[in-house]
């Protein structure tokens, strides 16, 4: 799972009042330049500062935690769990992996994904692999995009559109 711009930092107070970095996690694999400093001066991280002052400092986890940037494949086992049951708004592509136009729309999904992480969630469904889920909801083309909000379907597409079309859909959602 990546994350956008989050570490977990932990540290603890040395001897002379010396801050030591014990642990920099970066989840989405850039470089972070951690600077132990003395006294009561700060170890400072883009949006983030620890004080230093000799005593023990708690670990920093991002707020964006939950924050997902990738397509997540949705099956018959966690459908509930990753559409019905989501807070966020949800975009689901259904797809198989012999269809030209859903090679095609791949690529702008994962862009939304990335675009909109922390506000959506966005899904695939392979219909080959859960065609019980694409009988549900009536797809019979693909590549489908289906909004859900609340766990219901609230809107539609047909085929490879353009990116700006899915995020007509997304803002209109995100809005209401």
């Amino acid at each position: 799972m990546a994350l956008e711009t989050c570490f977990q930092v932990s540290t603890i107070a040395s001897t002379n009042n010396r801050a030591r970095v014990l642990c920099a996690h970066l989840y989405n694999k850039e470089k972070v330049n951690l600077l132990a400093t003395c006294g009561s001066k700060k170890v400072s991280v883009p949006s983030l500062s620890l004080s230093s002052q000799g005593r023990r400092l708690s670990r920093i986890v991002c707020q964006a935690k939950n924050a997902v940037d990738q397509v997540l494949v949705a099956t018959d086992a966690n459908w509930d769990s990753l559409v019905t049951a989501s807070e966020s708004p949800v975009l689901v592509e259904f797809w198989a992996p012999w269809c030209g136009p859903c090679r095609m729309i791949a690529p702008v999904i994962d862009e939304l994904a990335k675009e909109y992480a922390g506000k959506i969630v966005c899904c695939k469904v392979n219909t080959d692999d859960c065609p019980t889920i694409a009988s549900n909801y009536g797809i019979r083309s693909i590549p489908t995009v289906l909004m859900f909000k609340n766990g219901e379907k609230k809107d539609s597409v047909i085929g490879a559109v353009p990116k700006s079309t899915l995020e007509d859909i997304i803002d209109k959602y995100l809005q209401v």
